[in-house]
């Protein structure tokens, strides 16, 4: 039987996979495991979305504890907050360019 502390560990898992389990957002996340920082404007552009939505997704984002933002003036720049997850990341863009070469 699992432990209540190895349980909410796979929740706390778990909730961090579903924040980031959207295109948009992978995107943000695959896009800042390449680059150190990059600020909003450069990201729209990168993912070709309006700044409006992409502003909304990255404000959830840090809500959550993925992404850290510092501000230069009227640019704000965001960042991993935790460079350990790119490996995950890694892993999983590799699994997804597997599972489309098997369904070929």
């Amino acid at each position: 039987m699992m432990k209540k502390k190895d349980w909410e560990c796979l929740e706390r898992k778990s909730k961090l996979l579903k924040a980031i389990a959207n295109p948009l957002r992978l995107g943000v996340v695959e896009l800042l495991t390449t680059h150190e920082s990059l600020s909003v404007s450069e990201l729209a552009k990168r993912l070709n979305c309006e700044q409006s939505l992409l502003s909304h997704n990255l404000s959830g984002m840090k809500k959550l504890g993925i992404l850290n933002a510092d501000k230069s003036g009227q640019t704000v720049y965001y960042q991993l907050k935790e460079r350990s997850f790119i490996p995950v990341i890694k892993s999983i863009s590799d699994c997804d360019c597997n599972l489309l070469a098997q369904e070929a």
